[in-house]
């Protein structure tokens, strides 16, 4: 049976079982992490946005002006 020789194999470095399994374990765990990061930002920009409504729904009304001028009483 005649071999042939090609790019992709004569090139590139095969992975050991270990460096496999590292590797494996190493994207798994980028994966994980980035999946958590975005769901925090979503939560922020959620709760954020829900705090900004309640402060613009709590935002006190400006007080009258109180245009009567009170005496003091001499005793």
């Amino acid at each position: 049976m005649a071999r042939t020789a090609n790019v992709e194999g004569f090139f590139k470095p095969r992975l050991s079982g270990s460096e496999l399994k590292a590797k494996t374990t190493t994207d798994v765990a980028h994966t994980i992490i980035k999946d958590e990061a975005a769901a925090r930002e979503e939560k922020t920009a959620r709760l954020r946005a829900a705090r900004l409504a309640r402060e613009a729904r709590e935002q006190p009304a400006p007080a009258a002006a109180d245009t009567k001028k009170r005496s003091k009483r001499s005793r």
